[in-house]
């Protein structure tokens, strides 16, 4: 039977640390994965470290997670183990999001999780609904509520006893692929606008 995994990770980053403020919660950011290495990880999110508003479906690596100083990163794993038929479908859920050109980074969904519990956007997902549906896809938990009204608290909870690991994960070998360039603040406020003016447009188009 195949296997696939979900990831809760403690992200090093400074929304990562002020949101375990908030929540006081040690997960910040949640992926998918078919490597049980934890070498290829699979989730919406910024495609670079200093660049948040470039986001969408990402392969994201452990470097990702641990970088300059940090030499590891907190994680828990589960274990799901799809049938053949379900895993197919999580895979062509995958690829349909990674070929959808309209798909952005639902932002303000994951901004306002804690305080509404999420709202769906036309073509937007983030970490946690995206999960969340894979989840969903697999046929291995029942979801009692939308998948992206679930938070990375939520999934804790619903895979609670598919735990197979939690502790800290080594950094590895960290190539340099551009994850970690810089941006002139031009980019950065461009890119801002044009993420915020998608998503409002969708919501208003939607309503």
């Amino acid at each position: 039977m195949k296997k696939m995994y979900i990831v809760l990770i403690r992200a090093h980053t400074g929304l990562g640390a002020l949101a375990r403020r908030v929540t006081h919660y040690p997960y910040t950011h949640i992926a998918v994965s078919f490597d049980r290495s934890m070498t290829d990880l699979i989730s919406f999110s910024r495609r670079y470290h200093y660049f948040p508003f470039e986001a969408g479906i990402t392969h994201e690596y452990r470097h990702y997670y641990a970088f300059g100083r940090h030499r590891d990163f907190k994680a828990k794993i589960f274990e799901l183990s799809p049938d053949d038929e379900h895993y197919e479908t999580v895979a062509e859920y995958i690829g349909a999001c990674e070929s959808d050109k309209l798909m952005r980074f639902n932002l303000f969904s994951m901004a306002t999780m804690s305080v509404i519990g999420g709202f769906r956007i036309p073509h937007a997902e983030n970490c946690m609904s995206f999960t969340a549906r894979c989840i969903e896809l697999s046929g291995c938990a029942e979801l009692k509520r939308p998948y992206w009204r679930y938070s990375i608290k939520d999934i804790d909870d619903l895979l609670s006893d598919k735990a197979i690991f939690e502790g800290r994960i080594l950094r590895g070998a960290a190539p340099d692929d551009g994850y970690m360039t810089r941006f002139e603040p031009l980019r950065y406020t461009v890119g801002m606008i044009k993420l915020f003016s998608a998503l409002s447009y969708r919501l208003l188009v939607k309503h």
